[in-house]
């Protein structure tokens, strides 16, 4: 379906059966609530069968209640306060085991994350990356921490590398000022998404640099702007944002980089390692 949801359900309203109108209702004033519940409670929540909810779903057009809901949380995610996130996520979890809760959460966003992965997306980005005159970074708020990671391990690999992630949006394009046709802009952007990174991508892309975007969903702000869309999934973790998921990819972009200027990359940290030593950067542990 190419509109959104809750459009959708008030649209057909008139031609519901009454089950079907008691769930059109409950989604319409509690999406956030009915995005994570399964057919069967959401059935139990206002009174009808399983079946009732699942038949909802395909009278939606949807292939069955799974789309149904992949389709609300997709909507959402991006749209819930941190208010909201809260109460979502005491609903979701476990309160006798929200360890388990959680890693078991982080273990199937990565198990996604490789189903969906583009291949040659990902080769495609490695090159760019390796052949650019400059390599920036993009990212804010809680992305920001991806984009020191990433930054950190390119730094021992190129000398061109610069992060942009400043709140200032002045600031933010004064970075960027310089940005070109040879160079390579990664942008890192997951929900809520920052207007801000949207911007600058739209910048970059306007002077002619190439964009790799990293980020959750095809159809996020920043992937429109993007040569590149590199889906990694996230996922609400009550006001925290899961970005496991998106970390691991960007360790597979590290080691992938790493291999091609495998060379380079061993000269360096063997010159690193006498530094290291040189000046006792890391405590000798002794067993």
């Amino acid at each position: 379906m190419t509109q959104d949801i809750l459009t959708a359900i008030q649209s057909g309203m008139s031609g519901f059966s009454k089950g079907q109108r008691l769930i059109a209702g409950f989604i319409i004033n509690n999406y956030d609530k009915a995005a994570f519940m399964t057919a069967s409670k959401l059935g139990k929540t206002v009174g009808v069968s399983e079946s009732t909810v699942v038949r909802f779903a395909v009278e939606l057009g949807y292939d069955g209640y799974p789309n149904m809901q992949k389709a609300l949380q997709e909507m959402i995610r991006s749209k819930l306060t941190s208010v909201q996130r809260l109460e979502v996520a005491n609903d979701r979890m476990n309160e006798h085991d929200i360890a388990s809760s959680i890693l078991q959460s982080d273990v199937e966003k990565i198990r996604l994350t490789i189903d969906e992965l583009d291949r040659e997306a990902f080769d495609t980005s490695v090159k760019e990356i390796l052949g650019a005159k400059h390599i920036y970074l993009v990212a804010l708020r809680s992305s920001s921490s991806l984009a020191s990671f990433f930054g950190f391990y390119l730094s021992l690999m190129f000398d061109n590398v610069r992060i942009v992630n400043t709140p200032s949006t002045s600031e933010m394009f004064e970075q960027l000022v310089h940005v070109g046709p040879d160079d390579v802009v990664v942008a890192i952007s997951f929900p809520r998404y920052s207007s801000k990174t949207a911007k600058a991508v739209m910048f970059a892309r306007d002077r002619g640099a190439k964009v790799i975007a990293i980020t959750d969903s095809k159809s996020a702000p920043i992937a429109a702007f993007a040569e590149k869309v590199l889906i990694a999934k996230s996922d609400m973790l009550s006001f925290v944002d899961s970005l496991v998921a998106p970390l691991s990819l960007i360790n597979a972009l590290i080691v992938a980089i790493g291999r091609e200027k495998y060379g380079e990359v061993t000269e360096t940290f063997s010159e690193l390692e006498r530094i290291w030593e040189e000046y006792g950067v890391y405590e000798k542990v002794h067993k």
